[in-house]
Formats: structure tokens, sequence, C-alpha cells
């Protein structure tokens, strides 16, 4: 069985290169729709150091997919299964550290093939069968999906027992998915979202209250934070969280930043914060993410709000298309149907 991968050899520039997939303990799955992630952009773009570059490529990208099993000679999943593929493989077992953090994992589309190739091997375990009430293109990025389950459940280990009401600062994808799942788990906690686009802002009707950051009540408190922005616009992100969370309160760092940022660590010490990062997730948050979109079908819908479009490839150009397509996105999610 010959395989095609499709990978990136230099930033904007893709090669075919041909192998054969492991079907030793592996399953054998088919991409049927993938979801083009910031990460897969700064590759794509060239947007890393050269050192990045040099270390990581040639690549395939994407670690955002939903897939059909076509074997699987272990028999856990039946040929026609939809899953979703974990793209995190650890290679050494931890009690303390949980998978996505440990220096030895394995990431796809970071230094590992992505699921940008026509078929793929991977072991039953880093498989989650995905339920037909979950469409096919929601199911795409389940792993940003999860991504946010997992920083929810680190709030829930570091945070106190009040959470009368939480600010989301970022009205991006990261921002929208948290607070969607954050309304899930926490269905009587207020959720406030602070943003700068008026229009995306909008698109947060489920929460309590959204607050352009330049119009934000004096006076208005929180008990706990997450903050979604990332790049540069962190750190006032940041300093306007730690005005306005109530002493003691935690905050949940999950945008991602190229160089350091300030902290008024001053009013941390004063305010007995506690500060968390979360990042990626493991197999357990793939799990608890399906099964949340399962038993809640209002969250798919509101998901359905970031299918920015929707792009068929057959072929490389279609590809790169899709790349470029997603580019000037500043909301919403660029997604592949995968025919080749």
């Amino acid at each position: 069985m010959l395989n095609q991968v499709y990978r990136l050899i230099a930033p904007g520039m893709i090669d075919v290169a041909c192998t054969t997939p492991d079907i030793r303990e592996k399953v054998i799955l088919r991409p049927l729709y993938l979801s083009i992630c910031k990460a897969d952009q700064r590759y794509y773009l060239g947007n890393r150091s050269k050192e990045a570059l040099k270390a990581k490529l040639p690549m395939a990208l994407i670690h955002e997919c939903v897939a059909k099993v076509i074997s699987d000679c272990t028999g856990n999943f039946r040929p026609g299964d939809i899953v979703v593929p974990v793209p995190n493989t650890p290679t050494q077992d931890d009690d303390v550290i949980a998978e996505n953090y440990r220096t030895t994992s394995h990431f796809r589309s970071s230094g590992y093939d992505g699921f940008l190739s026509d078929y793929v091997d991977i072991t039953p375990d880093r498989l989650v069968k995905l339920p037909s009430s979950v469409d096919l293109k929601v199911a795409s990025f389940t792993e940003l999906i999860s991504v946010a389950t997992h920083a929810i459940s680190r709030f829930d280990m570091f945070s106190h027992s009040r959470k009368d009401s939480v600010g989301i600062w970022g009205d991006g994808n990261v921002g929208y998915i948290t607070a969607l799942m954050l309304k899930a788990i926490h269905p009587e906690t207020k959720l406030y979202i602070f943003g700068t686009v008026y229009e995306k802002l909008g698109y947060f009707a489920f929460a309590d209250g959204t607050f352009h950051v330049d119009h934000v009540p004096e006076d208005l408190r929180v008990d706990h934070a997450f903050e979604c922005v990332g790049g540069e616009a962190s750190r006032p992100a940041v300093s306007q969280i730690i005005d306005h969370i109530n002493p003691m309160g935690s905050i949940g760092l999950m945008g991602v930043s190229e160089n350091p940022i300030a902290i008024n660590t001053r009013m941390v010490l004063e305010k007995g914060l506690n500060l968390f990062g979360s990042s990626r997730s493991g197999v357990e948050d793939f799990r608890r993410t399906v099964e949340i979109l399962d038993k809640n079908p209002i969250i798919p819908a509101y998901l359905e709000n970031l299918i920015g479009s929707v792009i068929t490839v057959r072929t490389i150009d279609d590809i790169h298309k899709a790349f470029k397509s997603d580019i000037s996105r500043n909301f919403g999610k660029t997604v592949i149907k995968w025919e080749k």
C-alpha cells in the first residue's frame, strides 16, 4: 500500500513524498476534513526562526482532523468508523506530567508529519470515535476544542471554589471556543467577554456580557479569568485582567507570544493571584470534548459559526489555495475537504 504525504519543504513550498504505511498494530485512516491552525500558518509563511524551520522541515502540516477508518488489524475499530485522531503521541509514561507537557512526546505537524496525506497510520489508543450527532466540519477542529477543555480542567484544578464570574479576554477563535466550553462545564457561572472588535463580540450571544477593552466599567470585577489573546496584545490583556480580577483569583494563560511580555508582579503578589499556563491536550481531553459535544447539541451549533470557508482539495494547488485563503482570516476556521 503506497501513501502520498504532502510535506512542506520550505515556506510556501509543498512536495509529495511516497511512503508505505505501517499496518502492524496500527489503524489506517483516510482524512475526511482538516482544519488549518495558526501554528500551521506560521510554518507555511515562514514566520518561525530559521533554526526552528531547519529543525522541523520537511514535514506534513495540519494537526486538526476527522477521518474514516480504512482498516484496523488490532480489532479496536471497524472499517468506516469515523474517528478523531489525537496528534500528540507520548513515548514515555509519567505519573505526574501530562502527556502534552512531556518533552519526549511527539506532536504531529511540529517536527513530525501531520495529517496532510492520503492515509495515516496511527495506534488505536490515539483515536476517539466520533458520535454521528457531531457535524464533520465542526469535528475537523476537535483538537482546538480539546485545548480549551484541557485549559478548563487545569482551571478547575487550580482555582478556588467561588466561581460566580469568569472573564475571557480575547474575541478570536480560542476565546470563543473557551467561552463555549466553559459555559457547558460551568453553566451557573456568569461569563463576560472582553475584546477589541464589536463585530466579533456579537458572536458571543451566549455570554452574560461583552465589553470592548476600551470601555470596561471601572468597578467590574471577575473571580477568575482566561487570557486568549496572544502576541504583543497579551501584555495589555494580562494587565487589564489583573486590574479587574478579585483577590486570590486564577488567570489561565492560553495566548501564544513569541516574545516575553511584562507582568505587573506587584499586583499579582498583592492580590495573591494564581497564574497558570495551558497548552495542547491529551487523549482524555479529546474524549471529554467529544462527550460534551454529543450531550450538548447547542455547542456544535454555536461552533458552526467558526466555519469561515470549506475548500475542496484535490491537488497541491488546492492546498496552497486553502492556506492563502486562511491568511487574511481574523475570525473563524478554514476547513479543508480532503478529496485527493
